[in-house]
């Protein structure tokens, strides 16, 4: 028994360790990474199945990305798998935005890595365009399905909360499979739209809470840096622009704890390296307080995520027992998707920005989805591009 339980733990770390050291780009890209691993290559589960861990962890505050990451360690090893996967996933990124943040305060600059993320970026776009393919195929099942991806990804533009448009598609899709049912005279039971109509006003109630929170003020000292991380954990959906804005109005605007330059610097880094955009958390922590800080402010922001999977990891096998249920789960996965395509769209706008990006974002697609290179092999090859034009400029 216990070699049987040894050779996943181990599968499970050296996969994930992997990830946190290659997955640049953000939760898109970290989700498409994912896919290629432990549903095409690995095959450790379907990916139907990957579709439904994505949309129970969209649904739950916190980083995305590190969520699926922790749902995937569970469903493969249990609680064991869920923590291993879950550190070995965070803890390369925390190491190395440390190890920058200690260049920072050393030499008060950042390190030069724009010609090394010139040809790292338009990667992430062609891995983000593989998943949205991969699972663009499984997830948009009927064209009404694929009406509400389409509506979702447009709404998208208008700056709605990624929550709204997240409960907003699963609502619609789960509603209007009740009223489908009722109209073709099938039982369904009332407590499953009732479970509907409640998420959308408690999830809004999150948000006031999470708000009224942002008004009080705390004393500079590692329990409060620890308090601080925690509640934003804990309430930030979406993307990393959104944990920007909510960085801001804590670390800036309240408890006036950084500038705006240093908040800045914090995100950049965040984004540039591997792994969770949440580790801009483990910059600001040794900013103000050193490796303790750093330590305190990681686990703050990614405890959360640990909780929340273990609480919800075992339920999401039944959401799908319950049709309306399934439905509404359908819902949030197309609208998941959504935000994925809005995600690469902005992406590309700032990444595609002359004929070698272009270029090498079409090459990078065609050798994913037609060949299906490994994209650790892409990241490798943009960042020794990227270099090359820096020293040819």
């Amino acid at each position: 028994m216990p070699s049987h339980k040894k050779e996943p733990l181990k599968e499970i770390a050296f996969s994930f360790l992997k990830l946190g050291i290659f997955a640049f780009g953000g939760p898109a890209a970290h989700i498409a990474m994912m896919e290629e691993e432990f549903v095409r290559r690995h095959r450790w589960l379907s990916r139907e199945k990957f579709l439904d861990l994505l949309g129970a962890a969209s649904l739950i505050p916190g980083p995305s990305s590190t969520e699926l990451a922790i749902y995937i360690g569970f469903l493969h090893a249990g609680w064991l798998g869920l923590v291993l996967a879950g550190i070995c996933f965070i803890m390369p990124a925390a190491i190395i935005v440390t190890t920058l943040a200690w260049l920072y305060v050393q030499f008060g600059s950042l390190p030069q890595t724009i010609s090394i993320l010139y040809g790292i970026k338009p990667v992430v776009v062609a891995v983000i365009l593989q998943a949205l393919w991969g699972l663009g195929r499984s997830a948009l099942k009927t064209r009404f399905l694929a009406v509400i991806c389409l509506v979702s990804f447009a709404v998208s533009f208008l700056g709605i909360n990624p929550l709204t448009i997240l409960i907003g598609a699963g609502s619609v899709v789960g509603i209007c499979n009740w009223i489908g049912r009722l109209r073709d005279g099938k039982r369904s039971s009332i407590g499953s739209l009732a479970i509907l109509l409640m998420v959308l006003p408690l999830a809004f109630l999150v948000q006031t809470v999470a708000a009224w929170t942002s008004r009080i003020h705390f004393s500079l000292n590692l329990t409060s840096l620890f308090l601080v991380f925690l509640k934003i954990g804990s309430v930030v959906f979406g993307s990393g622009y959104v944990l920007l804005a909510f960085l801001r109005s804590d670390l800036v605007v309240n408890l006036h704890w950084l500038s705006d330059s240093q908040l800045l610097d914090a995100v950049i880094v965040g984004q540039v390296t591997p792994g969770p955009v949440f580790t801009t958390a483990t910059f600001i922590g040794y900013l103000l307080f050193g490796l303790p800080g750093a330590f305190v402010a990681t686990v703050g922001i990614f405890l959360p995520a640990f909780l929340l999977v273990a609480i919800s990891g075992p339920l999401v096998s039944r959401i799908r027992q319950s049709l309306v249920a399934a439905s509404f789960l359908d819902g949030v996965i197309v609208g998941s998707l959504a935000l994925m395509a809005y995600v690469t769209y902005e992406l590309g706008r700032s990444t595609l920005i002359d004929l070698i990006t272009v270029t090498w974002a079409i090459v990078c697609s065609l050798l994913l989805i037609r060949f299906r290179v490994n994209s650790a092999w892409l990241v490798l090859t943009g960042a020794a591009i990227g270099f090359l034009v820096f020293l040819l400029r």
